[in-house]
């Protein structure tokens, strides 16, 4: 079963920076083809889609969002993604939350829809001030 635990969330000025890791567990994922995102859920709305990767790392995707400020990367074991937000503003301050999906292959391009998404974190959260 897999398991995934953030970290690295906390308050940060607007234009700040801030960087989160999430450790994925319970499973190789050496040999398992999963592919990596983080999401968040700002109070009220709905969980949205932030950045994925694929198992390979070979390929990122982003929401316009963020697209130019925030960076998502895995390790070589690809057990562990990491979140880069740079030009941090507060309308990016919510729950911060990882996820994991099984996908046919290396290069599979990852779900963009939460509800795709099967395998979670507990989430850490982002306030950023104005």
């Amino acid at each position: 079963q897999v398991q995934l635990v953030e970290s690295g969330g906390g308050l940060v000025q607007a234009g700040g920076s801030l960087q989160l890791s999430c450790a994925g567990s319970g499973i190789n994922f050496n040999t398992n083809t999963y592919a990596m995102g983080w999401f968040r859920q700002a109070p009220g709305k709905e969980r949205e889609f932030v950045a994925a990767i694929n198992w390979s790392g070979s390929s990122t995707y982003y929401a316009n969002s963020v697209k130019g400020r925030f960076t998502i990367s895995r390790t070589s074991d690809k057990d562990t993604v990491s979140l880069q937000m740079n030009r941090l503003k507060p309308e990016d301050t919510a729950v911060y939350i990882c996820a994991a999906e099984r996908v046919w292959g290396a290069n599979t391009v990852p779900p963009l829809a939460a509800s795709q998404w099967h395998n979670w974190g507990q989430g850490t959260q982002v306030t950023v001030s104005s």
